[in-house]
Protein backbone atom coordinates (compact mmCIF):
# COMPACT_ATOMS: atom_id res chain seq x y z
CA UNK A 1 0.00 0.00 0.00
CA UNK A 2 0.46 3.24 -0.62
CA UNK A 3 3.30 5.58 2.12
CA UNK A 4 1.82 4.62 5.61
CA UNK A 5 -1.58 4.02 5.17
CA UNK A 6 -3.38 1.40 7.10
CA UNK A 7 -6.87 0.24 6.49
CA UNK A 8 -8.43 1.96 8.64
CA UNK A 9 -7.81 4.67 6.62
CA UNK A 10 -10.09 3.92 3.78
CA UNK A 11 -13.66 4.77 3.90
CA UNK A 12 -16.30 1.88 3.93
CA UNK A 13 -16.97 2.40 0.19
CA UNK A 14 -13.15 2.26 -0.75
CA UNK A 15 -12.74 -0.95 1.33
CA UNK A 16 -15.25 -2.82 -0.83
CA UNK A 17 -14.15 -1.25 -4.14
CA UNK A 18 -10.52 -2.47 -2.94
CA UNK A 19 -12.10 -6.23 -1.69
CA UNK A 20 -14.26 -6.16 -4.89
CA UNK A 21 -11.04 -5.33 -7.05
CA UNK A 22 -8.69 -7.89 -5.16
CA UNK A 23 -11.90 -10.56 -6.00
CA UNK A 24 -11.68 -9.93 -9.82
CA UNK A 25 -8.16 -9.77 -9.95
CA UNK A 26 -7.94 -13.46 -8.21
CA UNK A 27 -10.79 -15.02 -10.81
CA UNK A 28 -8.07 -13.13 -13.59
CA UNK A 29 -5.47 -14.53 -11.93
CA UNK A 30 -6.84 -18.38 -11.93
CA UNK A 31 -7.24 -18.01 -15.82
CA UNK A 32 -3.72 -18.38 -16.55
CA UNK A 33 -0.27 -16.60 -16.55
CA UNK A 34 -0.71 -14.55 -19.41
CA UNK A 35 -3.67 -12.67 -18.35
CA UNK A 36 -3.35 -8.94 -17.77
CA UNK A 37 -4.22 -7.40 -14.73
CA UNK A 38 -2.72 -4.43 -14.29
CA UNK A 39 -5.57 -2.17 -15.54
CA UNK A 40 -7.49 -3.13 -11.89
CA UNK A 41 -4.11 -2.67 -10.40
CA UNK A 42 -4.38 0.88 -11.18
CA UNK A 43 -7.46 0.96 -9.98
CA UNK A 44 -6.46 -0.21 -6.19
CA UNK A 45 -3.45 1.89 -6.74
CA UNK A 46 -5.85 5.10 -7.41
CA UNK A 47 -7.84 4.47 -4.64
CA UNK A 48 -5.15 4.09 -2.06
CA UNK A 49 -4.21 7.97 -3.41
CA UNK A 50 -7.33 8.82 -2.70
CA UNK A 51 -6.78 7.79 0.77
CA UNK A 52 -3.67 9.04 1.27
CA UNK A 53 -4.21 12.31 -0.05
CA UNK A 54 -6.79 12.46 2.65
CA UNK A 55 -4.87 11.23 5.41
CA UNK A 56 -2.09 13.40 4.26
CA UNK A 57 -4.72 16.43 3.90
CA UNK A 58 -6.72 15.30 6.98
CA UNK A 59 -3.43 16.23 9.38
Amino acid sequence: MADDIRFSDFTAGEKARIALLTARMAKRGMAGMDVDISDLQRKVERIEKQAARRKKNGK
